[in-house]
């Protein structure tokens, strides 16, 4: 007997998951009911996702590439447009935006890659200040990830019951501090 590839399994697993969420919250999703729907053991659930922490972790991954992707930017302007878009589709699939904030706020389970979204933030800074030194240049990275991340729009949005484009109102003006000074050549708004 041969297993499938893993990215099938682990794919079908997840999906099955975000499928269970848009009926029951995360706690209300037990492994035996990922199992059921995802056609597979439970034990080959265990297997894969050994805790409940690696099951959310990969689940906001998936979440965050199959629902919440953002657009290819290269400048700080088309940053800026795709963190609008992606901020008006977390308030359009707020369950999935809350999951994938909650799995990003956990502490990584695995050695898995950085996220495409930190992997385009270098580059636009690379890019946009090829001057600024290695450490002033992920202290803007990280900055600028946090602040397009599910988990700022999570805060927002219960903390304040902001919408997308006011949680992008502050996301703009908190990027109009840090990435000037990180980009001196660069045009952060138009």
């Amino acid at each position: 007997m041969t297993d499938e590839p893993v990215v099938d399994t682990n794919s079908a697993i997840l999906a099955s998951a975000a499928r269970l969420l848009r009926q029951r919250t995360f706690e209300d999703v037990s492994y035996l009911d990922v199992a059921e729907v995802a056609q597979v053991s439970e034990r080959t659930i265990y297997r894969r996702f050994p805790t409940r922490s690696h099951l959310l972790e990969a689940l906001a991954r998936w979440i965050d590439a199959e629902h919440f992707a953002i657009s290819d930017f290269r400048t700080p302007a088309e940053f800026r447009d795709a963190v609008l878009l992606r901020f008006r589709a977390f308030d359009a699939e707020p369950a999935f935006a809350f999951v994938a904030a909650r799995g990003a706020a956990l502490s990584p389970t695995g050695d898995d890659v950085p996220s495409p979204i930190t992997t385009a933030i270098v580059g636009m800074l690379e890019a946009a200040a090829p001057n600024l030194n290695r450490r002033d240049a992920m202290r803007a990275a990280a900055t600028a990830r946090y602040f397009a991340s599910p988990m700022f729009w999570a805060r927002m949005r219960t903390g304040f019951d902001m919408s997308a484009d006011e949680i992008f109102g502050v996301f703009d003006r908190s990027m109009q501090r840090v990435l000037p000074a990180a980009t001196p050549t660069a045009t952060w708004a138009a």
